[in-house]
């Protein structure tokens, strides 16, 4: 695939030799980003674990002090009794049933599900849709829950879930290129740290390997995992 001239300055700016500080990393992708529209910003960690192995299973929740910059779109599955708590915390479709059936017609506009415990069954049978989109809800990451309004909040002020994929490695979208340098490493940090104090007992060896920044369409920046 051809390069363009942007993508080769870019590049060039890149010391693929060097490993950057999370803050020389965060000033820099910023640099090397071209794309005209505000592109995310991710964060790869590689870590030392295997993750066929449950309990080297790293997943969990962050919430990033300076927001992801997107506009997540939340649904609340909830009885009638929670559904003005859901709206007044900011939820942008509230209801139970008429989603439900929605969903099962292949629905699927949103990013991220917040329901009750009492409704889990009924989202049972639509694990084959919201399972591979990664929206079914999960104790563990706090979208099953009686407190609607605390999970709706945390989500939109930037709360993600992340889980190690079957390589070991861990994408994360961190924030956005129109932020500051300064809260693009204040998300690594807190990404990084999170992960730092889920090391399962199990792992052993190095258990941070590598850490990459990029931006949409960037080169990609690589963190010295000694900085973190």
């Amino acid at each position: 695939m051809a390069i363009s001239k942007k993508q080769k300055e870019a590049r060039a700016k890149v010391d693929k030799n060097k490993l950057y500080s999370v803050e020389e990393a965060s000033a820099l992708i910023k640099d090397v980003t071209t794309v005209k529209f505000d592109a995310s910003v991710d964060l790869a960690v590689r870590l030392g674990v295997d993750p066929r192995k449950a309990n080297q299973m790293v997943r969990g929740v962050v919430t990033l002090p300076h927001g992801t910059g997107k506009d997540v779109k939340v649904l609340a599955l909830v009885t009638p009794d929670k559904e003005a708590e859901a709206k007044e915390a900011g939820a942008d479709f509230v209801g139970l049933d008429e989603y439900l059936d929605k969903i099962k017609g292949g629905w699927t506009d949103v990013d991220v599900i917040i329901t009750m415990p009492s409704v889990m069954g009924k989202l049972g049978p639509l694990g084959r849709i919201l399972g591979p989109r990664g929206l079914m809800p999960n104790p563990k990451t706090g979208t099953v829950t009686m407190d609607v309004a605390k999970a709706v909040k945390d989500v939109k002020g930037g709360k993600i879930d992340f889980k190690v994929d079957k390589t070991g490695i861990v994408h994360a979208a961190i924030g956005k290129a129109s932020f500051t340098a300064d809260k693009i490493a204040g998300n690594a940090n807190e990404l990084i740290q999170t992960l730092i104090k889920l090391k399962p007992t199990a792992a052993k060896g190095t258990y941070i390997k590598s850490i990459y920044m990029s931006s949409t369409m960037s080169p990609s920046v690589q963190i010295d995992p000694k900085d973190a």
